[in-house]
């Protein structure tokens, strides 16, 4: 019984050692996940950046302007002469003339008013931003500039409840009186609300200036100071007037007030 008990002892010894190499031999659980996760996200982020990178050399590409035609060229060139042309049409005395007028206003403290349709409603704007900001700064006085060419909802009134073409001149009744200035620019010069603004402005004693184009238009007869552009392309003569514009307020900033 010593001996068999002994025997079977052992063997028992045997296969929990086996269990135990067994056990020890296969890998822990879990453990090869996380690598394998981990070299999944790493390939497609790999992946997600060769993509970007293709993307932004066939942009690269895309993007690179191609060769301008002779005929481009060409008109280019054209455009550029015809608005060296609009602008030196017109006499730069007549130009300095009205700088003087807009000097002389701001120097005694009168409103000036500032108005036009469509890119001379924007060109307006323009004017009256920098004559009230950088030309203001450096004058002894600031202008007294209002656009009445921005108010779109009073605009928006007066042509709803009585007509478009007074959308100027109501808001002039409001806020102008005599010796005041006037400006505006026009490509036709016969806008219906800027003929009706001259005529209020003459009849109340408000002195005017006019940018125009070729046409000149209703208003010629009507301004008491007139700027022609001649010619009729509404870019090129709207670009003129707005360097005209400029050079009002500039002559204030560079040659002083």
């Amino acid at each position: 019984m010593g001996a068999s008990a002994a025997r079977m002892a052992k063997r028992r010894g045997h296969a929990e050692s086996r269990g135990r190499e067994g056990r020890d031999e296969r890998p822990a659980q879990g453990h090869g996940q996380p690598r394998a996760a981990a070299n999944n996200a790493n390939d497609c982020m790999l992946l997600a950046l060769t993509m970007w990178l293709h993307v932004l050399a066939t942009r690269s590409v895309s993007m690179t302007p191609s060769t301008p035609t002779p005929a481009m060229l060409s008109w280019i060139d054209a455009y550029v002469a015809a608005q060296d042309r609009a602008i030196r049409s017109v006499p730069i005395a007549e130009i300095a003339a009205v700088i003087e007028v807009v000097k002389k206003a701001g120097r005694e403290g009168r409103r000036i008013f500032v108005c036009g349709n469509g890119g001379n409603a924007a060109n307006a704007a323009h004017f009256t931003t920098d004559l009230g900001k950088n030309a203001s700064a450096a004058a002894p006085r600031p202008f007294k500039v209002l656009s009445i060419a921005d108010n779109t909802p009073w605009m928006t009134a007066i042509g709803n409840d009585f007509t478009f073409d007074d959308v100027f001149v109501r808001q002039l009744t409001n806020h102008a009186e005599q010796g005041d200035l006037l400006i505006f620019a026009s490509v036709s010069g016969s806008s219906p609300n800027l003929v009706a603004a001259c005529r209020w402005a003459r009849e109340h004693g408000l002195e005017t200036i006019a940018l125009v184009g070729g046409k000149r238009g209703a208003v010629a007869s009507l301004v008491d100071h007139l700027l022609v552009v001649e010619d009729g392309h509404y870019g090129r003569v709207e670009d003129a007037q707005m360097n005209i514009l400029h050079m009002i307020c500039y002559a204030v900033c560079e040659l002083g007030a």
